[in-house]
């Protein structure tokens, strides 16, 4: 489910951009809810400060006047022309309506501080009120109050606004979030994207920069420079491996000619012609190894990559089986080929190259009577060239050592091979995309090129 979302919605960025657009959302959320708070407060406080002044009124008219001016003054406030949110009532000693509004005494009790919440029916429809009742000193009662109406409008109106003001924080808070974090992720995507080329062998790829001077131009600038270093480096050391290589290539040569030449001689004796021959086998692992760490150092390189072009995996399996068919039959081991049409981009050189190693590597392992057999299969997402053998094969804590240059897992180094043939065929699996794994057979080794889907049909970038 989570690998459903977009990238960027599951990126580090993305979290914590919605993090603070959570925490900005309950502070806002709480102020909002504080202003809400204060204003109600005031409101009922102007309320119940308004009905208390209009009380002191009333009772300061009964004070002067006695019953007949407080309901002078009660009627002068009910009259239509002063019609408003006031609610009166007043009442004789026996419960009788005297003056007011209001059509029957609230049956609501009074609270701890004397003040009534009732419900009072007007021309419109029932309303909330809230009001004083005094005691007179001739046994009447009075009640003062005002109609909440206008009080509970402004309410709804200030919850609305609120309701809209979360919301609108919410939607601008995840849209800025997405916004921000969209940006930051092609930011970081594009450095990964360089990454990715520069580890496939392009060194002279660097990450571009925005021109804007921020952090991410920074480390652009700073990551450059890095590689440029290790470029110059590794440049450095390759033009020194290339250059012992084929300076010591060109005497090893002619010396062989010469010994080839002075091997013929009739006048040696026969311990002389094995010393020679033995001598040409050392010139020609020699010559072997600086041949293999030159094209280690090609593949590694990416200098093949212009050349490569769409070619079939199956008629690849399908040549080297027919060239080494001959000699696995000679040592008494069955060799067999199943390949599928696997169309993929690369360099037909390196890749015969790639697998002709694996296969000799084979074929130096499995003993008489056992097989190898060579596949390409599709599998998935990705096209398989397998080869497998029935030798010792190797154990699980060294398969990926094996893969370095000159590691052999033969510490006397008494049998033949320079360490160098499955290094040279992971540096050609790198140049083309794809991924190189060693299993166990059960006896033997199975080593799989597997070519993602990604890299047939294009050249890998």
């Amino acid at each position: 489910m989570a690998r459903s979302l977009p990238s960027f919605v599951r990126s580090t960025t993305f979290r914590i951009s919605l993090f603070y657009v959570l925490l900005f959302f309950i502070s806002v959320g709480a102020l909002l809810a504080f202003i809400y708070l204060q204003t109600i407060d005031t409101i009922d406080s102007e309320t119940e400060q308004a009905t208390k002044s209009d009380a002191a009124g009333l009772i300061q008219e009964y004070s002067a006047q006695g019953i007949a001016g407080l309901i002078d003054a009660v009627e002068d406030r009910v009259a239509p022309d002063r019609a408003g949110d006031g609610l009166y009532m007043l009442e004789d000693e026996d419960g009788a309506p005297i003056a007011g509004n209001l059509h029957a005494w609230p049956t609501t009790e009074p609270d701890s501080s004397g003040w009534i919440d009732f419900d009072v029916d007007r021309d419109d429809g029932p309303h909330q009120a809230r009001g004083q009742t005094y005691a007179l000193k001739d046994g009447s009662k009075l009640l003062v109050a005002r109609d909440l109406r206008a009080r509970l409008g402004f309410q709804g109106v200030i919850l609305d606004a609120l309701y809209y003001a979360a919301a609108l924080t919410l939607l601008l808070g995840v849209g800025g979030g997405l916004l921000i974090s969209r940006r930051m992720l092609n930011r970081l995507s594009a450095i990964n994207r360089a990454a990715k080329r520069i580890m496939a062998g392009d060194l002279s790829h660097r990450i571009a920069t925005s021109g804007s001077g921020d952090e991410f131009d920074r480390l652009s600038d700073q990551l450059n420079a890095m590689l440029e270093e290790i470029r110059r480096l590794m440049v450095g050391m390759r033009t020194v491996t290339d250059n012992i290589a084929h300076d010591l290539r060109s005497p090893l040569t002619r010396m062989k000619g010469r010994l080839e030449m002075l091997a013929r001689d009739p006048a040696n004796s026969d311990a002389q012609v094995l010393a020679i021959e033995r001598t040409i086998g050392d010139a020609d692992q020699l010559l072997a190894t600086f041949t293999a760490l030159l094209s280690i150092a090609d593949a590694e390189t990416g200098s093949a990559r212009a050349n490569m072009e769409s070619l079939d995996l199956g008629t690849i399996a399908a040549d080297i089986a027919e060239l080494y068919g001959p000699v696995a039959e000679e040592r008494g081991i069955a060799m067999r080929a199943d390949a599928i049409k696997g169309l993929v981009v690369g360099s037909r050189q390196l890749l015969f190259q790639a697998v002709s190693n694996l296969v000799d590597n084979a074929l130096k392992h499995t003993p008489q009577g056992g097989e190898i057999s060579l596949s390409v299969t599709r599998a998935g997402p990705s096209i398989n060239l397998v080869v497998r053998d029935n030798g010792p094969g190797i154990p699980e804590a060294d398969r990926q050592r094996v893969l370095e240059p000159f590691v052999r897992l033969d510490n006397s180094r008494s049998t033949p091979g320079s360490g160098l043939g499955l290094a040279l065929v992971a540096a050609i699996a790198r140049l083309h995309g794809a991924r190189i794994s060693l299993a166990d057979n059960q006896p033997g080794l199975v080593v799989t090129l597997a070519f993602p889907v990604a890299y047939q049909g294009k050249p890998y970038v």
